[in-house]
């Protein structure tokens, strides 16, 4: 399962992540992406509800493991702080907000997953995991600054309509130009 490589998108953003820092990889499967995190040498946490998953993460070095169901458990993280948080191919509305605010000033959300036009290519086709056009845009503007948002169809590694963001909590001032 992990011969699945990391996103473009998040590869692309995490140098942004600050060298060393605590990293959360909500919702990460099998952890393709908590493993270029750390080889990158973050800290990560993987989460998924998915046990059989996360076992493919033992004893890699730099990451550690929690399962949990962060749509029907209790939350998990009250106090917790990251320098990054990631999420791919995730979306459950009402913990989107928690988990941009775990980000401590200077961190950096990157988050990519399906929106609607999805359902017209197969899998996912409920309109409650599929974002509205512009929809991450909105949810982050109030409280992150946007570095790169994408929204629309990509063909590869298979055709999907996605969309895409990376944002950075208040302390942008440290960010390269």
């Amino acid at each position: 399962m992990h011969d699945i490589p990391p996103s473009p998108w998040v590869r692309r953003f995490a140098p942004l992540i600050s060298a060393g820092g605590a990293v959360l990889d909500a919702a990460s499967g099998s952890g393709r992406h908590a493993r270029l995190l750390a080889s990158l040498g973050h800290r990560v946490e993987a989460v998924d509800r998915d046990a059989q998953a996360l076992a493919a993460l033992e004893g890699v070095a730099g990451i550690t493991t929690r399962i949990a169901d962060l749509e029907r458990d209790p939350w998990p993280y009250d106090g917790a702080c990251f320098e990054g948080v990631i999420v791919t191919n995730y979306l459950h509305r009402p913990r989107f907000d928690a988990l941009s605010d775990l980000l401590k000033p200077g961190g950096v959300l990157i988050y990519e997953t399906f929106m609607r036009g999805n359902e017209t290519l197969g899998k996912p086709s409920n309109p409650d995991f599929l974002l509205r056009p512009g929809e991450l845009l909105d949810r982050v503007r109030p409280s992150l600054t946007v570095i790169a948002f994408e929204q629309g169809r990509l063909e590869s590694p298979r055709p999907a309509f996605v969309q895409r963001i990376c944002a950075v909590a208040a302390n942008v001032g440290l960010l390269p130009m």
